[in-house]
């Protein structure tokens, strides 16, 4: 009885193990990033995309929110963040630098906090 009950402790310490190390591949991410116009909405959605495993990406421009789906075997979601602050868009954890924020059409410069 004793090897049974240590069997099945062993078989699910196995699986959940197991279960941890997988990523998923249609990780459904929202956040925000700083923008003002349809320009930024082509240039914000052109650097996620860029990113590889990038396999979704929309900025809705009223709400300043990007909807994400990317598989994250291949990036993160702090990937795509530092691929829009490399083109001038803040996000919530990555900040654009000074230069390439200047280096936005003055109609894409937002408020910045």
């Amino acid at each position: 009885m004793k090897k049974i009950v240590f069997g099945m402790l062993l078989l699910v310490v196995t699986l959940s193990a197991q279960g941890q190390d997988k990523k998923n591949k249609n990780a459904k991410y929202f956040t925000e990033v700083n923008g003002n116009c349809d320009l930024c909405k082509k240039r914000i959605e052109k650097a996620a995309f860029s990113v590889t495993g990038v396999k979704s990406a929309v900025w809705d421009v009223d709400s300043h929110q990007l909807s994400l789906i990317l598989n994250e075997e291949k990036t993160s979601l702090l990937d795509v963040k530092k691929a829009l602050a490399k083109v001038g868009h803040d996000t919530d954890d990555v900040k654009a630098t000074d230069e390439s924020y200047a280096n936005l059409h003055s109609c894409c410069q937002y408020e910045r906090k």
